[in-house]
């Protein structure tokens, strides 16, 4: 049989590990949420920029050069 100290001692430090354990998960969980918005904001950048490329096309009808916007020293 286990003494009753020694058994105390073991739910402790279990105790223990479990509030550094929910403390770890609350914080990647915030990670997580950071990085979702991130996500959803670049998704949405990506998609703005798809639809300016694509009424550029259609509007100007050529390809734009991007030598056309070196400046003229070079």
């Amino acid at each position: 049989m286990t003494p009753p100290n020694e058994i105390e001692m073991r739910l402790e430090a279990l105790e223990i590990k479990a509030s550094f354990t929910e403390d770890l998960v609350d914080k990647l969980d915030q990670i997580i949420i950071s990085q979702q918005r991130t996500l959803e904001a670049l998704v949405s950048e990506l998609r703005d920029l798809r639809a300016q490329a694509a009424s550029a096309t259609e509007g100007g009808g050529a390809q734009r050069n991007l030598r056309d916007d070196l400046p003229p020293h070079y």
